[in-house]
């Protein structure tokens, strides 16, 4: 069964609900994010879910966040479920809630966050492959001559977009706009550690047979104004992965992502509707990928 819903009956008060997360007000300083099995592609949310999701992509984000302790502060108070209840009303424990909230829930410190999508490109593909082809551009910025679609960039490049609200699109911008709306000094910083951490990662990720082509981070600010690494990280959901092994320039690569779904829907006239459910095979194939991410990536088995 899939979690695509979760009811805490007002014990905590629900603040937001996202493509993927339920957010929950803990205390005044504290959220509880819970990631539901909830799937979306061309920004429409389908009816049914993929099984044990939002638990993989909860893991799989915990372990980034160690993975990248030393490099930025996170948003972390409690990550593993024995932490997690501990913090939480003691009713929360009861079996109907903690079959919603085990492996899928973490406590986040709450900060002030930056308005932007930061994304981090080290291969040319996607929106940037489109942009590049039409104009010569990625993010109306220059880019190299001669480029083949999921050619690596001689460096990483920072390709910022606007976070939209949910239902509306994010737009692509240049990092130029993007220090009009937070201004250049956080926007020149935020830039500078997206690169960083992405460069951290994907160099490990080749260790383990799988490209990172790109991701996308998103940062608050704490009150001493230090970057804060907030929402999930290094994610299927948030991140493009391909497998080394069939990595061949060119061409498009397949992902360990969403892609079944987008083709299923593409295929059958069905992207951007509302009110779709997928069918099993989708859902089965979908969660296998999510699966093979997490088992490559962390090196440990995944059992729900």
């Amino acid at each position: 069964m899939s979690l695509t819903e979760t009811n805490l009956d007002g014990i905590l008060p629900l603040i937001a609900k996202g493509k993927v997360r339920d957010i929950y007000q803990v205390d005044d300083n504290s959220l509880l994010f819970v990631a539901t099995d909830r799937i979306s592609a061309y920004d429409v949310i389908m009816e049914n879910g993929v099984k044990d999701k939002g638990k993989l992509l909860t893991q799989l984000s915990v372990f980034w966040f160690e993975f990248l302790k030393n490099e930025v502060l996170n948003h972390l108070i409690a990550s593993t479920d024995e932490e997690v209840f501990a913090k939480l009303p003691a009713k929360l424990s009861e079996p109907k809630y903690k079959s919603q909230l085990s492996k899928r829930a973490l406590i986040v410190k709450k900060h002030k966050l930056i308005p932007l999508e930061v994304i981090v490109r080290g291969y040319i593909t996607g929106s940037a492959w489109k942009e590049y082809k039409k104009s010569g551009t990625v993010h109306g910025l220059p880019a190299p001559k001669g480029l083949q679609e999921s050619d690596p960039f001689p460096t990483p490049i920072f390709t910022p977009s606007t976070k939209a609200e949910q239902g509306e699109h994010d737009e692509n911008i240049s990092p130029e706009k993007a220090s009009e709306i937070v201004g250049k000094e956080i926007c020149d910083r935020v830039a500078a550690k997206a690169i960083e951490l992405y460069t951290k990662a994907k160099d490990y990720a080749l260790t383990k047979g799988i490209i990172l082509a790109d991701t996308k981070f998103e940062f608050g600010i704490t009150e001493d104004n230090e970057l804060v690494l907030v929402d999930e990280v290094l994610t299927p959901d948030s991140s493009r992965f391909w497998n080394k092994a069939t990595y061949k320039v060119g061409q498009s690569q397949e992902s360990y992502d969403k892609q079944f779904l987008r083709d299923w829907l593409t295929s059958n006239s069905l992207n951007g509707k509302e009110g779709v459910s997928m069918p099993e095979n989708i859902v089965v194939q979908s969660s296998a990928k999510y699966v093979e991410a997490y088992e490559a990536l962390t090196g440990k088995k995944w059992s729900s």
